[in-house]
């Protein structure tokens, strides 16, 4: 038998969805959780694993010490904002029960595993990158030196760095079990809530990595990587076929693929299998889908598609190699509006190059795209991206948090002529401008009536002021700290 093995999304601030915040850093405006898909694969390959997702199952620390009492193996997903809570609770729980071996997987201590095992001696070692086969290797009583892809102390102290793993190949990704049966064999899935999806959902992964190059984005440049491996066809029909039947009270299923349909043989050809199931689902999309692949995906029973606009003007697209222009995101959104395909726009402002002037194009651009729903982040510079390096090497990077104590975004770059207080207060602009057009509220209510989501819609809506009010007092705190210290600035120089 293998270690007993638990695998965790650990609990971090209060509504704050841990392993979303690989890609979004911030408790969000309203509360939602993403599904942990990168944990199922090596808990469906270890007999007696278990799942644990902590924050929309609502479990403190304390549940997850008392959880732990009866395993042998923990295996925690840590992000770059819960690291420092995570490494402290790995202490507390190494302490509790000093048999149990720890290791840490995720962003943060891929980037710096030197880093990670020096603060937290409660870490056995951690994995890098890719960790479904290099959990599943010690589980099973390989020893440390000969698994691939991890780092640890041996028994001098001295930090040793295995060579790397190669990446799951499409034909293992196929022979993987299914994220959806370990859903349903450990999680309650009425717990999942994302405001633009049906409730309650399913998420799942159709393919891995991305070969976009986008400066900004976290996973493919420390996770997933840039090579686009593919599940077949037929395994993600047959996985679907299984989810309609263990989760008939699902109204939708998502896949959150990093890029779900770059390819459009293979979207169609998934497509043509998916059709007969009759199911309703969702997912990731790039501006470049033309619109026979948008038709294919309408056809086969696709609601809604989230897209990654980022910014509406040229040059900033070109900064952050984008892949796309101005023009084809709204050639795409007509294409969508025209087959009935709904659309959540995300946008961040911040990114390199940003002005005032540019800020203001992305807004215009959004009121023009005029799609149902958007999110509006500040650009987070990650350890570990392109955009950290830029940051870091001009000099950028003003505040190391990029979120206050309640897990709430936080601007942290500054460029010459646009502080940050300026690009909060526009974060919250946006959304003013946005959705308190007559046209965009009226849809968003008319959704909710027909969608019979009326309590959903007016708990967010509750949700939404509340954290408004918050960050609107954020920006005049900072505004007046800024005066201040101006003040104080002059009086000395007198």
């Amino acid at each position: 038998m293998p270690l007993k093995t638990l695998f965790l999304n650990p609990p971090s601030f209060e509504k704050f969805d841990g392993g979303a915040s690989s890609r979004w850093p911030a408790t969000r405006e309203i509360e939602s959780y993403w599904y942990p898909v990168w944990l199922t694969y090596p808990a469906g390959m270890l007999e007696g694993s278990r799942l644990v997702d902590a924050p929309p199952h609502h479990i403190d620390w304390k549940g997850v010490v008392e959880i732990l009492k009866d395993y042998e193996f923990l295996v925690l997903f840590t992000s770059t904002m819960g690291w420092e809570g995570d490494q402290k609770m790995a202490t507390v729980i190494k302490q509790t029960y000093p048999s149990i071996k720890i290791a840490f997987v995720g962003p943060p201590v891929t980037t710096s595993p030197d880093k990670a095992l020096n603060e937290c001696p409660a870490i056995d070692f951690i994995c890098r990158r890719e960790f479904d086969f290099s959990v599943v290797d010690y589980a099973n009583g390989k020893p440390l030196h000969d698994i691939l892809g991890i780092s640890y102390k041996d028994a001098s102290g001295t930090i040793q760095h295995n060579p790397d793993r190669p990446q799951v190949t499409p034909e293992e990704l196929d022979e993987m079990p299914w994220a959806t049966e370990i859903y349903h064999r450990d999680l309650d899935v009425t717990k999942y809530n994302v405001p633009f999806l049906l409730h309650p959902y399913v998420a799942l992964y159709s393919t891995r990595g991305c070969p976009a190059q986008c400066t900004f984005c976290l996973w493919p440049q420390t996770l997933s990587g840039h090579a686009w491996r593919k599940r077949s066809t037929d395994d993600v029909a047959a996985e679907m076929a299984q989810a309609k039947k263990l989760f008939p009270h699902v109204k939708e299923f998502f896949f959150d693929d990093d890029t779900f349909n770059i390819q459009k043989a293979r979207t169609i050809e998934l497509c043509e299998k998916l059709k007969p199931l009759g199911l309703t689902w969702s997912c990731t999309s790039r501006v470049t889908t033309d619109y026979d692949t948008l038709k294919a995906m309408k056809d086969a029973g696709c609601r809604l598609l989230i897209v990654g606009y980022e910014s509406g003007d040229p040059q900033i697209l070109k900064n952050i190699k984008k892949g796309a222009t101005v023009q084809r995101a709204l050639d795409f959104t007509r294409d969508c509006h025209k087959l009935g395909l709904i659309i959540h726009g995300d946008f961040i402002l911040g990114l390199p190059g940003e002005t005032k002037e540019s800020i203001r194009n992305t807004i215009e651009f959004a009121k023009q795209l005029d799609i149902e729903t958007l999110q509006v982040s500040i650009a987070h510079a990650f350890p570990g991206t392109e955009f950290f390096d830029y940051a870091k090497e001009n000099g950028f990077i003003t505040n190391e948090a990029m979120s206050d104590e309640g897990g709430h975004q936080m601007a942290h770059i500054e460029y010459p002529g646009l502080p940050v207080e300026y690009v909060l207060e526009m974060v919250h602009r946006f959304y003013d401008e946005y959705y308190f057009r007559p046209k965009a509220a009226f849809r968003v209510v008319w959704k909710a009536i027909v969608n019979r989501d009326v309590p959903r819609l007016y708990e967010e809506a509750k949700s939404f002021m509340k954290l408004r009010a918050k960050r609107n007092k954020a920006v005049r705190d900072i505004k007046e700290a800024n005066a201040t210290k101006a003040q104080e600035s002059v009086s000395m120089n007198a």
